[in-house]
């Protein structure tokens, strides 16, 4: 079963930290656009990938911890 995700969620792609925390812009089908902290907007097909749902303050903290260690 594929996960449903709404415009406004906070998520992380599992095989790619790097990108930092990710906000849902849209959903369609099995499609997800995701804007990325440091890799922008990547289109997701969430039947290949498993994203990580994160809440407001999972995000938050994520985020915060990111710009102490020199993030942008």
């Amino acid at each position: 079963m594929l996960a449903q995700f709404s415009p406004g969620q906070y998520v992380r792609h599992p095989q790619e930290p790097d990108w930092g925390v990710g906000q849902v812009q849209s959903s369609v089908a099995d499609r997800v656009t995701v804007n990325f902290e440091h890799a922008g907007k990547q289109l997701i097909i969430v039947g290949l990938i498993e994203l990580v749902l994160l809440s407001d303050e999972e995000a938050h903290v994520e985020q915060r911890r990111g710009d102490k260690m020199g993030g942008s």
